[in-house]
């Protein structure tokens, strides 16, 4: 995004093109940014929800695992949401591979 800022040097206004008055790019990431569109300071929730969802699939793990619940107990959406994630992952794992795996299995 692009921005405008005032005399203090903040952030005053966004734009999505490069047009008059907005010439400095910043990462939407940039937390500047969030304060201005209304997030929560340096750590807006979207931040750290996405660090929350992988805490809450490594607890459905560990309670399955544990025979604490049966993966069957959870809704069919949630299954189907958990098995999504589970295979991206191993998919994205499989495919940053550089060095292969002992199996023979990875890019080399």
């Amino acid at each position: 995004m692009y921005v405008r800022r005032d005399k203090q040097g903040r952030i005053v206004a966004v734009s999505l093109e490069q047009e008059g008055g907005f010439d400095e790019f910043v990462h939407q990431s940039n937390p500047e940014l969030s304060v201005f569109l209304g997030g929560e300071g340096e750590r807006p929730l979207t931040a750290t929800d996405l660090e929350l969802v992988r805490v809450l699939e490594d607890l459905i793990d560990a309670l399955v695992d544990k025979d604490v619940i049966h993966f069957t107990d959870l809704p069919e959406a949630a299954q189907k949401k958990l098995l999504d994630r589970r295979e991206t992952r191993d998919r994205l794992r499989g495919g940053l591979s550089l060095l292969g795996d002992d199996d023979g299995g990875g890019v080399i």
